[in-house]
């Protein structure tokens, strides 16, 4: 099981969680939470033991939440630490 936080709450995160954008590379070259780390969810999903460690946790966002709904229950199954971020981008920048 994973948790969920609202993209605005992640503000006064930033530089202290592990922050990983799955959007597509051309959307986070267009803007993007700070310190966040860009793993398409594709290749996440493929591979996560190559770009996640079990032992630390993250925080999932993609544009408007759907997409780290999916990827935090598929990590989660896999015994990652993950945090859906409600919202995502969206909310970030609006909350």
């Amino acid at each position: 099981m994973y948790k969920s936080i609202r993209g605005s709450d992640l503000k006064g995160m930033i530089g202290k969680v592990n922050i990983i954008d799955i959007r597509k590379n051309f959307l986070f070259n267009l803007g993007s939470i700070p310190s966040s780390k860009n793993i398409p969810y594709s290749f996440l999903l493929s591979d996560p033991n190559k770009y996640l460690n079990k032992e630390e946790e993250y925080y999932i966002y993609c544009t408007q939440g759907m997409e780290s709904i999916k990827v935090c229950e598929e990590l989660s199954k896999k015994g990652f630490k993950v945090v859906n971020v409600l919202g995502g981008y969206h909310d970030y920048l609006t909350g």
